[in-house]
């Protein structure tokens, strides 16, 4: 949890009032499912952020990033999968995927259902809605 909690400071989210960070979680939340395509592997449950927010927080309204589309299993329809960060310290200045991010973010800001969204294609319908 530690790397968590630092790589989350250094990137400025716990602090940033912009943000509304709800929970950090690290690899100790994650629970070991088996899967035809991926066989047995671990992945995020949401479930467990739904259950202790239930009144905040539910499919409707949540997305889950990250760049493995396996962790995302239990609750597929909740899953964006944005490109993995390499090198940092040679490719932070020229990493568009937050910024694509952010305008994916505020172009579906207003929606009442969230999982209803196809998260696989959000690049394009980024592309679309700029155009």
């Amino acid at each position: 949890m530690k790397w968590v909690e630092l790589k989350m400071g250094q990137l400025g989210v716990v602090d940033n009032p912009n943000y509304k960070i709800t929970a950090l979680l690290n690899h100790s939340v994650m629970i070991t499912v088996q899967s035809d395509s991926c066989g047995i592997f671990e992945c995020k449950p949401l479930g467990s952020i739904w259950a202790k927010f239930p009144e905040f927080y539910s499919s409707k309204n949540t997305i889950m990033f990250g760049d493995l589309r396996r962790n995302f299993m239990m609750n597929q329809q909740n899953g964006l999968v944005s490109k993995p960060f390499r090198k940092a310290h040679a490719n932070r200045d020229n990493d568009q995927e937050p910024v694509k991010l952010t305008h994916y973010l505020l172009a579906i800001a207003d929606l009442d259902y969230l999982c209803v969204l196809d998260y696989k294609m959000w690049e394009f319908l980024l592309v679309s809605k700029l155009v």
